[in-house]
């Protein structure tokens, strides 16, 4: 054996590679050898040489099978191929395993949905606890304000009220945003994005489900007059406008009731109940409307003969937050039937639903009506008159006060038939049989006189009558007439009991007169209340914040309130925990969010959902 191995030839062998005899080229195992490399060895396998005895006699035949070189390149070919094919398949199978991947994701994440929709309606929440619901406990309200997804709402409520009921315009979005009579200065992002004009209750709430649905804000709109910044869009959103909801709907003048939509004008109901010898008693400023009338809680100058607001709404139809709509009560005059949701919703400011419709009751109007008119040497006589008329329990209809500044504006307007006396003044109105309102002018007059009063006129017709009694209307439009260009005007208003009403008048006044603004006093001073109307340029707009705060202060400190009729809205929110108490403000925070839970509703109006930013709120 070891003799054949010696006369065996050497095998040729491919440039670069390693010389190898016979024995050598089966590697050992420890080699680390291609795959393809052993396959070649295993399956061709070299043919012992001839020995050397028959090679000297015969001639050697050139070799049938490949090379070594030729294997090799062959083997390198075949995996590069296997490869390419590996590759290919490969590629193949890629987006089928991506699409089979994709879509058992979809199966898993839709079995987990489906699996903790089913555990949330087998096992609820637990409901919060607490009765109340602090400040600090609060969440910020999550509301979906993108331009493409208002563009989607924007095509929603045109199918529900029809494109011409649907604005964008730039001067109706100014209108909707804020008035100059507007105690609250409005952002330039404190605008609408539209405003919605429905006809129906139906809409209303069909406009809700969109918002609801979209968690888009909504602040309702009537006549525009309010004054604490109310129908201010704070987190933008839309504004649903109620003028052409302003039908009377029904009037049962035998139950003396009368159901109307929100959109109708005090006035213009009144008219219309004037044909039938009705009326209806509250008496705001003029152009309000029942829907801010019922949001504000207003009263008037009638207020101290036939009471607010609230003594005159029999029911409501509301569209909560969430479209449901709901009504209140039915017509009766009485009912002691579950929770006074009529009253809850007097006053809310649109915070907790939207009404559409309100039954309101009436009362037949008086046989005979006048007024009478007493000016006075001082704001603190005149207040001291008014405590003494009340106290003796004189039935007049009203009792109006004017302080001196306040005639001299009403002269300077030239807004009324006569010159006034511009003196402090104290506008009386009787009411009933003819007797009865003679007495009641001569029992008034004969206080008057003993009060220190100075003249004291009454109208002795009808035209005397409206002409006395339009200088107290003529207030407010009097005051803004005089303002220099560029001027704003704040009017703002407290009550306190009775007996306080001369001190808080009299300290108003003089604190008044040190800031050096233009301003006046004008109350319904029948009954507590109060207003007083500043004149301010932007420089002197802090001046006049601290003079409404003062004299807000002034009013708790003497038990009052922060509003008598304005209403809360921005200016006045907080106030409310120094009136009421930090728990009682919880209260109604706990009710917003129960009636609203997304905070769809005027948000930010009469108690904070969210906590101020630093420096926000006034130090008390």
């Amino acid at each position: 054996m070891s003799r054949l191995a010696g006369k065996m030839p050497k095998l040729a062998t491919a440039p670069g590679a390693r010389p190898s005899s016979f024995p050598s080229m089966r590697p050992s195992r420890t080699t680390s050898t291609p795959l393809q490399f052993r396959r070649l060895e295993s399956t061709q396998r070299f043919s012992p040489p001839p020995s050397s005895t028959s090679s000297s006699t015969t001639t050697k035949k050139p070799s049938s099978g490949p090379s070594f070189k030729g294997q090799l390149t062959q083997s390198i070919t075949k995996r590069i191929q296997r490869e390419r094919d590996d590759l290919k398949r490969l590629s193949h199978m890629r987006p089928q395993n991506s699409l089979g991947r994709m879509m058992g994701m979809t199966f898993v994440l839709f079995t987990v949905g489906a699996i903790s929709y089913w555990c949330g309606l087998k096992y609820p929440k637990e409901a919060d606890p607490a009765s109340t619901l602090p400040l600090a406990a609060t969440n910020p309200p999550k509301h979906n304000l993108n331009p493409a997804h208002l563009e989607a709402a924007w095509s929603d409520f045109v199918a529900i009220v029809g494109k011409e009921n649907v604005s964008t315009a730039d001067d109706v979005i100014s209108q909707h945003a804020t008035s100059e009579w507007s105690t609250h200065r409005a952002a330039d992002d404190q605008k609408p994005f539209c405003v919605v004009y429905p006809a129906t209750t139906e809409e209303v709430s069909e406009l809700m489900k969109v918002c609801h649905y979209r968690r888009i804000p909504v602040v309702g709109y009537s006549g525009g007059t309010s004054l604490e910044g109310h129908y201010t869009p704070t987190r933008s959103g839309i504004c649903i406008d109620f003028s052409r909801m302003n039908k009377v709907l029904s009037l049962h003048k035998d139950d003396l009731d009368v159901v109307v939509q929100p959109g109708v004008g005090w006035e213009d109901l009144n008219e219309m109940l004037a044909e039938q010898n009705l009326f209806f008693p509250p008496d705001p400023g003029p152009g309000a409307q029942i829907g801010g009338m019922i949001g504000t809680g207003c009263s008037g100058t009638n207020a101290y003969r036939y009471g607010t607001m609230r003594e005159w709404v029999l029911s409501l139809t509301v569209v909560m937050a969430d479209g449901t709509v709901i009504k209140t009560r039915q017509r009766p005059r009485k009912s002691s039937a579950g929770y006074d949701l009529t009253r809850l919703f007097i006053g809310s400011e649109g915070t907790l639903g939207l009404v559409t419709e309100a039954t309101l009751k009436v009362t037949v109007k008086p046989a005979s009506e006048s007024v009478a008119v007493a000016s006075f040497g001082s704001i603190r006589e005149a207040a001291n008159c008014v405590a003494k008329v009340v106290g003796e329990g004189v039935p007049v209809a009203a009792v109006e006060i004017l302080d001196d500044d306040q005639m001299r504006f009403i002269n300077q307007a030239g807004a009324t038939s006569r010159s006034w006396k511009e003196a402090p003044t104290i506008f009386f109105k009787f009411t009933g049989t003819p007797s009865g309102v003679k007495e009641q002018v001569a029992i008034v007059q004969k206080i008057t006189k003993g009060s220190g009063g100075k003249s004291f006129d009454f109208a002795k017709d009808e035209q005397e009558r409206v002409e006395l009694w339009s200088a107290r209307k003529e207030a407010l439009w009097s005051t803004m007439a005089v303002k220099k260009p560029g001027d704003r005007v704040w009017t703002g208003d407290v009550a306190v009991p009775m007996s306080r009403l001369p001190d808080i008048i009299d300290q108003t006044k003089q604190d008044l007169g040190r800031s050096g603004l233009k301003s006046s006093i004008v109350g319904h001073v029948g009954d507590g209340n109060f207003h007083i109307i500043l004149l301010y340029s932007d420089a002197e707009r802090k001046l006049a914040e601290e003079c409404v705060h003062r004299m807000v202060k002034r009013a708790v400190e003497m038990e009052g309130t922060v509003t008598g009729e304005h209403g809360v809205g921005l200016v006045k929110r907080d106030y409310l925990p120094h009136e009421l108490g930090e728990s009682t403000v919880d209260a109604m925070r706990k009710i917003k969010t129960a009636f609203d839970p997304l905070c769809l509703l005027n948000c930010d109006k009469v108690v904070r959902v969210e906590k101020p930013a630093r420096g926000e709120v006034s130090e008390w």
